[in-house]
């Protein structure tokens, strides 16, 4: 069920065109558009069903993106702060997203707090290039690692709410 509700989510999204990535000037520029708009819409989407949980924003060349994420687990919500670069090889490869805070707590997660996307999203991606970007790195990616993971490092006493 959560998983035909993902594929719903992302099927409501604009796919992207712009093949080009932050060496080419001109068309990163048009990348971006794309991206902000699906970006935009995914966020939207989310709000009108209630399922808002996370911020992005980036630097003015759109290379490098911050922001903060959340989960509700145990009607408790779990921020953590997220951070990205945007490869040069992009769109051909998929950003690495990073939660810092969370480094070294799950086996799913390498140097410097990235979480590992390597056997199920990274495929999907390659399989979809340049029609994904952020918005479905978000969607396919960040959402899904941060609900299997968090309700476990809960469960272990790894992570423990901040007002407790």
């Amino acid at each position: 069920m959560a998983e035909e509700a993902v594929r719903r989510a992302v099927a409501e999204l604009p796919l992207l065109r712009a093949a080009a990535g932050p060496r080419d000037r001109e068309g990163w520029a048009a990348r971006l558009k794309e991206e902000y708009r699906a970006l935009i819409q995914y966020v939207e989407n989310n709000k009108r069903a209630d399922n808002d949980w996370f911020r992005l924003e980036s630097n003015s060349e759109g290379t490098r993106w911050f922001g903060k994420c959340w989960y509700i687990h145990e009607l408790l919500k779990y921020e953590f702060a997220i951070e990205f670069d945007i490869p040069v090889t992009y769109p051909s490869t998929a950003p690495e997203i990073a939660i810092p805070e969370l480094d070294g707590k799950t086996a799913k997660m390498y140097r410097g707090g990235k979480i590992c996307l390597s056997d199920h999203f990274k495929p999907l991606w390659a399989r979809n290039v340049p029609k994904f970007g952020l918005a479905p790195l978000m969607a396919l990616g960040l959402g899904p690692w941060l609900a299997v993971e968090i309700p476990d490092l809960v469960a272990k006493g790894i992570i423990q709410h901040k007002e407790k």
